[in-house]
């Protein structure tokens, strides 16, 4: 509300003679217990007005009232100045913006964005960790956009290493030319079978090594399968034909199971990096940062960084033999994004468990005066909990992100069949909405919690449809569509005189607030924030419905008021759902 910021400038400078700053106006949504709707914190402005809270409360409120046509009343409450709004306020000049096309619609502001999620391992499946992950890249990414940015949504894809080597070589000795064709798995869960095999005859062999009497260091270290491992390592650095080829095999049958995993949780990318094309990177900023004096030498010809007076420890940059460590990499990554993209800001999405390593990167970033070293940020995020004996685990480990996802879309399904509202639908038509309602709440039930915090995720609380739930509000959007689809014509013409009752004001005031939350959400890059909106609006939207008449409302004019109300809360619920990653079904 623009109009009443200007007018306490406007008033402050008549009634005081002082011109004041917009930063100090304290304007809030009204009490419940209180007569108004929008409240004016007077204690910011008795310095100017050099009276008590109370006085200039209500001579700020005289001039409101004298000179603000959407002024109806006003009353004091110790440093609270509540106003009371007109009725053709709210139904007119802002419910006639909310109905504006372009309502909530931010202009490109010239910024551009990198948001780097997933990030996983070609060694095996996505798991639940990378679901919120996920998750919250894509959300952030699509909130960013909505809030008038330009974003590249990008995925740093690990694959090369041990790790990467341990499943090719479990399937050289173990595989008999297994495929995914020819065994029905998923190329990801092929090799990632594989991988958890290399761990099993890898323990083997230790325990037999310790029985034979070395020690278990010895035993890790001497193992003749890790050794195998290591060996394949070094040939793929030297570029030996026979491991490069069943490196690019493997890693093709994992991309092709990732790529059906991002299409049933519904995220994607615009550009992907592979550290096997990243990892030789960043060894002209090592010779960059020696010059720069940021970095030094120690006698064995290793580098490092002192970061001691940052609260930090001393990093190791480059080994005495001259070989990378994974901040090496990182750094010369980040130039590489830039260089491609030349981005304002860039965020890393990626758990806590990383904290202490991106301080570091940033730091010396910055410390190295490079070019879009201010716009960097850390997005992390707590691991998420299953109640035990919920679900089981492929691996016996981890929870696997495709058997998650099959499971919600099936409890989606038996408490949709239990509620027997959807008789009449067919079966495509059914499989359709247990993805969506499944999805719905597994992304609802992850993203409406602040990314820093651990969740115990439960699959039936989340599916629960009068809960603070993503059902409950996909319900909401199916109850819209279903008064819609009862209507003839809507009028494109607009004025209403009718009394408005609490109900549509409070309609009204939670769909205004809509640009304000996206922006927000933008700015603390939290989905939360737009989750928890569109729960309460869901609610007063409920309240609302079961409170008044819609289609048989007492006058024609009404009606079409509250039809046009139904409109606008349906594209809102919509449009805040989507930037979720959240679809919302027709009917339920």
């Amino acid at each position: 509300m623009k109009f009443i910021f200007d007018a306490v400038i406007k008033a402050v400078k008549e009634l005081y003679g002082t011109d004041i700053d917009l930063a100090i106006i304290n304007i809030q949504e009204t009490r419940k217990e209180f007569v108004g709707q929008v409240t004016l914190v007077t204690f910011p402005l008795i310095k100017f007005s050099k009276k008590s809270p109370e006085q200039t409360g209500n001579e700020i409120g005289e001039y409101f009232a004298n000179n603000l046509t959407e002024i109806a009343g006003f009353n004091v409450v110790k440093g609270f100045l509540n106003l009371s709004l007109t009725d053709s306020f709210w139904t007119n000049k802002l419910f006639n913006e909310i109905l504006d096309p372009k309502f909530a619609q931010f202009k490109l502001n010239g910024k551009k964005v990198m948001v780097e999620y997933s990030s996983p391992n070609t060694n095996k499946p996505l798991h639940l960790g990378h679901i919120r992950n996920n998750l919250l890249g894509f959300s952030v990414a699509e909130i960013l956009a909505a809030a008038g940015y330009e974003v590249v949504k990008t995925n740093l894809v690990n694959d090369r290493g041990i790790h990467i080597c341990k499943s090719m070589l479990a399937w050289q000795k173990f595989g008999n030319g297994e495929t995914p064709n020819s065994s029905g798995l998923k190329g990801d869960h092929l090799v990632g079978k594989y991988y958890v095999l290399f761990d099993k005859e890898y323990k083997k062999q230790i325990e037999a090594l310790i029985a034979a009497g070395n020690s278990e260091e010895e035993s890790k270290k001497n193992a003749p399968l890790i050794i195998e491992a290591q060996e394949m390592l070094l040939k793929w650095e030297a570029g030996d034909p026979d491991v490069i080829s069943l490196w690019k095999t493997m890693n093709s049958w994992v991309y092709e199971g990732f790529t059906e995993t991002y299409k049933t949780l519904g995220v994607n990318f615009d550009k992907f990096y592979f550290e096997s094309g990243t990892y030789l990177l960043g060894k002209d900023i090592i010779e960059e940062g020696l010059q720069k004096g940021v970095f030094f030498k120690k006698e064995d010809s290793s580098v490092w960084i002192d970061l001691t007076d940052e609260g930090l420890d001393q990093k190791l940059l480059l080994r005495s033999d001259g070989t990378s460590v994974y901040m090496t990499q990182d750094l010369g990554t980040a130039q590489l994004k830039y260089n491609d993209f030349h981005m304002d800001k860039s965020i890393y999405v990626v758990g806590n468990e990383q904290d202490y390593h991106f301080k570091v990167l940033f730091t010396i970033l910055k410390k190295l005066g490079k070019e879009g070293a201010a716009g960097l940020f850390h997005l992390s995020y707590g691991m998420v909990d299953l109640p035990s004996g919920k679900m089981k685990s492929r691996e016996g480990t981890v929870v696997d992100a495709d058997d998650l996802m099959n499971e919600m879309q099936q409890t989606a399904r038996v408490h949709t069949e239990n509620l027997g509202k959807i008789n009449d639908f067919a079966d495509e038509e059914k499989m359709e909405l247990y993805h969506t309602i499944g999805l719905g709440a597994l992304k609802y039930f992850l993203l409406k919690v602040d990314p820093k915090k651990r969740l115990l995720f439960d699959p039936n609380e989340s599916v629960d449809f009068q809960g603070h739930t993503g059902p409950f509000i996909q319900y909401t959007h199916a109850r819209i569509r279903s008064v819609l689809n009862r209507v003839d014509v809507v009028p494109t013409e607009y004025v209403y005189n009718e009394k408005l009752d609490s109900e549509e004001r409070d309609l009204i005031v939670a769909l205004s607030n809509y640009p304000e939350v996206i922006q927000t959400a933008a700015e603390g890059y939290s989905p939360a924030i737009i989750a928890n909106y569109v729960y309460d609006l869901a609610k007063i939207y409920n309240k609302f419905y079961h409170e008044k008449s819609i289609l048989q409302a007492e006058s024609d004019e009404i009606k079409q008021f509250r039809i046009k109300l139904t409109i606008a809360s349906g594209k809102v619920v919509k449009h805040a759902m989507n930037l979720l990653g959240i679809e919302v079904p027709e009917r339920m």
